[in-house]
């Protein structure tokens, strides 16, 4: 009698707990049936019945994929490529990887003459400014020199000396400053600010001022002060020339920004002018030569990854993910004169480490500009996964991504509700893409990786309104 009593008992227990099971199975499965038709909503946008979406959703807190449409086909990432160049370089290079900009000499100093050769080697710094030029300038007349006999050259080796632009970046983009000629010696990002003021008069020629100053500026002045404002400043981008075009009426104050046609020699002009600026009178530039093994390298200006990919991040700053993608580069070539094939077979390594098959995608640049970048939404997740699951990366990519409705490129988007300061993504924007991807907590406190591709758009606003839209959604 006990024993069937307890035998019966076990059989509840068993049975229950199976019930109870089903029933947690049901429920879960009932969550994602309405999960799911909650997407099958949103994706009938009308908005969709003339562009494409593709959507991957994993949930890190369960260890499961949570949503996926068209999530393993290919489309252009814009600035989300960033995140693979950033995440790969934390992995790769690590968050103190330095990016300097070094002074060396040969020869000997005597009564204030150097009797030999000054160089400064560009280690592809993207935030390397005014404040930093002068302090070369003041580290060469702290040597106590005056006079050198020898010449200034320019170490550019890290890189191919070839390098201007990406692959499949667009010509008449060249002016804008996302789009600056690159170098391993870049100063001042590779633009300049310059400001119109109207002259004394009517019809007099407007004042023009160019910062940084530099003897690198040419000026080209064809404006006059008028009773309306139509100023303008361009250059013969298409044939890489340097002289800046002043055109337009001007009324009132006007502020425009432009490129510079050849970064590496807007940083040497600069130089140079600083040192004579020093005191410094005799300076001759001898063009590029890599400084000699043995060469004094009596100054350098020490900048970290982690400071380089802050700005990567938030604001989108392509000069600072190519100086990344390079940085990479030259990881992979092990040597000097890297390319940016050199860059891409370290990313896709990276990849297939990751799990996946490079060869299902096609990267060429680190910031996304090119148009010919093809990735997919599950690889994004994939390096968000990544970065996720390793806590030295975590601990420096989370906190530089934009925070929604808070700063970056997210501070006028997701600025209130369940997604104010819980999004943190990398927006993407370029002619017919929009992207986002990033991180999310949902209110049963689960941590989510997501991305969204939209192509074929021809309007961001939209884009961007079904995106935060999917995040409101994830956030529930």
């Amino acid at each position: 009698m006990e024993k069937g009593i307890i035998v019966t008992f076990v059989t509840m227990k068993r049975f229950l707990a199976s019930t109870i099971v089903v029933l947690c199975l049901s429920v879960i499965a009932h969550a994602q049936t309405d999960y799911r038709l909650k997407f099958q909503k949103l994706i009938q946008s009308k908005l969709l019945k003339t562009s494409e979406i593709g959507i991957s959703v994993y949930d890190l807190t369960a260890d499961s994929v949570l949503y996926g449409y068209h999530n393993d086909k290919l489309y252009r990432p814009a600035s989300v490529e960033k995140l693979i160049t950033t995440i790969t370089a934390l992995a790769k290079l690590g968050k103190d990887h330095p990016f300097n900009t070094s002074l060396a000499m040969t020869g000997t100093v005597r009564n204030d003459t150097l009797n030999g050769d000054l160089y400064v080697i560009g280690g592809f710094d993207p935030n390397f400014m005014s404040d930093e030029m002068n302090q070369l300038a003041k580290q060469v007349k702290a040597k106590n020199i005056k006079y050198i006999k020898g010449n200034l050259y320019s170490d550019v080796s890290m890189v191919d000396s070839t390098l201007y632009y990406g692959s499949g970046w667009s010509w008449d983009d060249a002016l804008y400053d996302f789009q600056p000629t690159l170098s391993p010696l870049m100063f001042h990002k590779g633009w300049v600010t310059v400001t119109a003021y109207p002259g004394a008069k009517s019809g007099d020629p407007a004042n023009i001022d160019v910062f940084p100053s530099s003897s690198y500026n040419v000026i080209e002045n064809r404006t006059v002060t008028g009773s309306k404002d139509s100023f303008d400043i361009t250059r013969d981008c298409a044939h890489a020339k340097s002289k800046f075009i002043a055109t337009g009426s001007v009324n009132s104050r006007k502020v425009n920004i432009i490129t510079v046609a050849d970064s590496k020699t807007f940083f040497i002009r600069s130089l140079i002018d600083r040192l004579k600026g020093n005191g410094i009178s005799t300076v001759v530039y001898g063009g590029n030569r890599e400084t000699p093994a043995a060469a004094d390298t009596f100054y350098t200006i020490k900048r970290p990854l982690k400071e380089v990919l802050k700005r990567t991040m938030k604001v989108s700053d392509n000069l600072n993910a190519e100086s990344m993608f390079y940085h990479l580069a030259a990881y992979g070539k092990k040597g000097k004169y890297a390319s940016a094939a050199d860059a891409v077979k370290v990313i896709y390594q990276f990849i297939d480490e990751l799990g996946m098959n490079h060869d299902d995608y096609k990267i060429v640049d680190g910031c996304g500009v090119s148009l010919y970048d093809y990735v997919s939404p599950d690889l994004l997740v994939a390096f968000l996964k990544y970065a996720y699951r390793h806590q030295d990366i975590r601990n420096v990519l989370y906190p530089a991504l934009p925070i929604g409705g808070v700063d970056g490129t997210l501070k006028r988007r997701l600025e209130n509700g369940n997604v104010r300061t819980n999004v943190h993504a990398k927006t993407g924007t370029v002619t017919g893409v929009s992207t986002l991807a990033g991180y999310l907590q949902t209110t049963q406190g689960h941590v989510l990786a997501f991305s969204i591709f939209n192509q074929n758009i021809l309007k961001d606003w939209r884009a961007q309104n079904f995106q935060d839209r999917i995040c409101r959604m994830l956030a529930e």
